[in-house]
């Protein structure tokens, strides 16, 4: 049974194209076309289901049309409309790190070089303008913590830990709002 920890999500199932089978699929990471693992997994009623990859072709830099095995027609493909699309870790741990979207760190660790443990990545928010790391304390109100390389000092998949050094403040900055909301 495939866990939720061993898998990030990379997109979206669109909609069908055509009558042959082929959906459409936005997608946050290219990772399916940089390494060599031949399925994506859709979660479907609570259950992550491992899906071939029959073929793909990009139509731009975040969309492309796949043919996954055994979906043969447009009512079969219509199944998947609207269903998130996730991809192994441990396939996407052998790419470069430079390559992988920021989903990927979801349930990492983080710790800052000055404050120590800051808690686990829970989840990526991208609803600003600047994509934000929402990070979970073992105590305490989630941390809202920029997603800039700049601020990255190192990453050890094989422990899941993200090591930052972040502007002087930041943190506390969050720590002063979590009091006054208290």
């Amino acid at each position: 049974m495939i866990k939720s920890e061993e898998v990030y999500k990379i997109g979206l199932f669109n909609k069908p194209h055509g009558i042959h089978g082929e959906l459409s699929f936005t997608f946050s990471d290219d990772v399916f076309d940089r390494v060599d693992c031949d399925y994506f997994i859709c979660l479907l009623d609570g259950i992550f289901v491992p899906f071939f990859i029959e073929e793909y072709r990009f139509r731009s830099d975040s969309t492309a049309l796949v043919k996954l095995e055994g979906i043969d027609s447009s009512e079969h493909a219509r199944m998947f409309t609207n269903v998130d699309v996730y991809f192994p870790k441990k396939y996407a741990e052998k790419s470069e790190t430079a390559g992988l979207s920021w989903e990927y760190f979801v349930g990492f660790c983080m710790e800052d070089i000055h404050y120590g443990v800051l808690g686990e990545i829970i989840e990526v928010d991208t609803s600003t303008l600047n994509t934000l790391f929402v990070v979970q304390p073992e105590e305490g109100e989630e941390l809202l913590i920029p997603a800039c390389e700049d601020f990255i000092r190192g990453i050890n998949q094989e422990q899941r830990i993200i090591t930052v050094d972040l502007p002087e403040g930041l943190v506390d900055l969050d720590l002063v709002e979590d009091d006054e909301n208290a």
